[in-house]
């Protein structure tokens, strides 16, 4: 059977079942449209939760980013794992005993405030835009190479089915959407690892590839060394970025990740406390299974390019050869070849590549000098010389591609790439549903029930939810068809936000009876607006690396954004009046398990 029938069979097959669970388990009431009801069983919730927060990033992103950064991709494995124990110890089971359905609705009645509810809603939203724009430039992706469209297409169609099972099921529509969609994702995820596995290191454990021996005698790892060095790059295991950078971003990234809004609510849709922690456990062995593999995918990727592209000698490989996986990724124009030196063969080095489609030099992560130069003088059409340019880049590969190209590269069977296309859209559709339930409860609950008109019925506020969630859909398929970066590094970004205001709110609400509204609301918006100018200024605003403060990036300063918050809070904390008594009372409750005995001031 053709590749297309098959991918059309898969991800047409996961849509019905997508629409057929959302339609079954459409929401009724504003509970079951925030919470699920509030009923659903752990392990369900530990897959569901596993769905919702590995993202496109996830599952599309993240072994690109490894592929071509190497050693400094490890931030990213630690820092988004590290962080999901953080949350499942130190957030789900208070913030579950609290009893509240949001984040904004959490930090509203725990501060007495009002105002720190509508600040705590503004920092859901940019979060959760953020986070979002990721997730449908990852569908628009996958569709543009197995649909045959182009990305904005890809993302309007994503749009079409996140708003169907998101507006009409609500919580528990995506809950049990989200079930069956980390079942796809995961064995799309593992089953092409497998196979990546076996056919490069001979065993089929992606988990421990990396260090296997290779017809050649060396590891896959000190291959890896090999070929980067040959063609110019620094070493895989070698990193580019400062200790302090990546310790910045690792923090970011742990508690940017305990700090997602989308990822809290999901503990507030089983019944107990108990359940809370049960689900966060089941979720965190569903994780590990796609994460573990990552390192692996990484590596085989990265050999399997490199040989493929520049051929068995390492000279290149005549265009006219170049398998159909290569032809078809350029049409999508995240592939780009130019033929610098003008031999007819394909040829991958380090140097930043001219993209040809775009008309605009490509990312690379080796743009120093020599790379720019390259740049230039393929914008200019200047010939090739090798005795100045001793690196001939002739191609520009989006990061983004590398998982999903994996199985074309190493020709695997058509189902198995049917599959991945199938997994990826999985993994993007869970996450954007889970970001834009929780931007539509914020402005439905938090905003317009909690602040602007209490008075409402049920039926409405169930209404303004679902006006809402229509809204972010049309916002966030802007962002998909004009991102600000490519996916990783958009969520990145996102998590740089939650950990610099959100995350410090609620930990130091759950462990700080003095913690008062003054000093929360001063730290969110101190932690907020410097991670966002900081960010917004190396992004948009023409800051070079050079300009770094300290050296951390945009990614690692929500760590420098979360200490302000946590610093200023607690100045204005301790110079302000002390919390009303009984909200002390509550806050010291909910550290004690129930049955210990009463709570007592701290």
């Amino acid at each position: 059977m053709s590749l297309d029938v098959l991918t059309f069979l898969f991800v047409g097959g996961s849509f019905a079942l997508y629409i057929g669970i959302a339609i079954w388990a459409r929401a009724g009431s504003t509970k079951e449209f925030y919470v699920a009801g509030g009923g659903v069983p752990p392990i369900a919730n530990g897959m569901a939760t596993a769905a919702d927060w590995m993202s496109a990033a996830s599952f599309i992103s993240l072994a690109g980013l490894v592929s071509f950064i190497g050693r400094d991709g490890a931030a990213y494995l630690m820092g988004w794992t590290g962080g999901y124990v953080l949350l499942a110890l130190l957030l789900a089971p208070y913030l579950r005993k609290f009893g509240k359905f949001t984040v904004p609705d959490f930090i509203g009645d725990r501060y007495y405030s009002q105002t720190a509810r509508v600040i705590a809603v503004v920092c859901t939203i940019v979060i959760s835009f953020t986070y979002v724009a990721g997730q449908m430039r990852g569908v628009g992706i996958v569709f543009s190479r197995y649909l045959h469209v182009d990305i904005n297409t890809g993302v309007i169609i994503g749009m079409a089915i996140v708003f169907f099972y998101a507006v009409l099921g609500g919580m528990k529509g995506i809950t049990y959407t989200q079930v069956a969609q980390y079942v796809v994702l995961i064995l799309a995820f593992t089953v092409p690892a497998f196979f990546l596995s076996a056919q490069v290191t001979g065993h089929i454990l992606p988990q421990i590839g990396l260090g296997a021996t290779l017809d050649s005698g060396m590891s896959v790892l000190a291959t890896l060394d090999q070929l980067s060095v040959d063609l110019g790059f620094h070493q895989y295991t070698d990193g580019k970025k400062s200790t302090i950078d990546i310790f910045f971003l690792t923090v970011a990234l742990m508690c940017g990740t305990a700090g997602l809004p989308h990822v809290i609510v999901r503990f507030f849709t089983v019944p107990r406390v108990k359940d809370a922690r049960l689900s966060a456990g089941y979720a965190l062995i569903f994780i590990a299974l796609l994460y573990t593999a990552v390192p692996g995918v990484a590596g085989f990727g990265r050999v399997n390019l490199i040989q493929t592209l520049n051929g068995a000698d390492g000279t290149g490989t005549a265009y006219a050869e170049m398998p159909e996986w290569f032809k078809n990724w350029e049409n999508t124009g995240l592939l780009g070849w130019t033929d610098r030196n003008g031999d007819g063969k394909v040829q991958y080095a380090a140097g930043a590549a001219f993209d040809a489609k775009k008309g605009k030099p490509a990312f690379s992560e080796e743009r120093g000098e020599y790379g720019q130069r390259m740049a230039t003088n393929a914008k200019a059409g200047a010939e090739f010389d090798a005795a100045k340019q001793p690196f001939a880049n002739e191609v520009y590969v989006d990061r983004d591609i590398m998982v999903l190209a994996n199985p074309d590269i190493a020709q695997l069977p058509n189902w198995v790439i049917a599959l991945v296309a199938a997994g990826a859209v999985a993994a993007a559709l869970s996450t954007a549903a889970g970001l834009l339930l929780v931007i539509s409860t914020a402005i439905s609950h938090d905003l317009m029930k909690k602040t602007i008109n209490p008075n409402i019925s049920d039926k409405q506020e169930l209404m303004y939810a679902r006006l809402a969630a229509i809204v972010a859909i049309c916002i966030a398929g802007y962002f998909g068809i004009n991102p600000p970066g490519f996916v990783a590094q958009v969520v990145a970004l996102a998590f740089g936000l939650a950990c610099a205001s959100v995350f410090p709110a609620i930990i130091m609400g759950i462990f700080w009876t003095r913690h008062n509204s003054q000093g929360a609301i001063a730290g969110m918006l101190v932690g907020l607006i410097t991670t966002m100018c900081y960010m917004y200024y190396f992004a948009f605003g023409g800051g070079t690396p050079s300009e770094y403060i300290m050296g951390i990036s945009p990614g690692g300063f929500g760590t420098v954004g979360a200490i302000l918050h946590v610093i200023v809070g607690f100045v204005v904390s301790s110079m302000t009046a002390e919390p009303p008594k009984e909200i002390q009372e509550i806050v010291a409750d909910l550290r004690i398990p129930r049955g210990a005995g009463e709570a007592h001031d701290h």
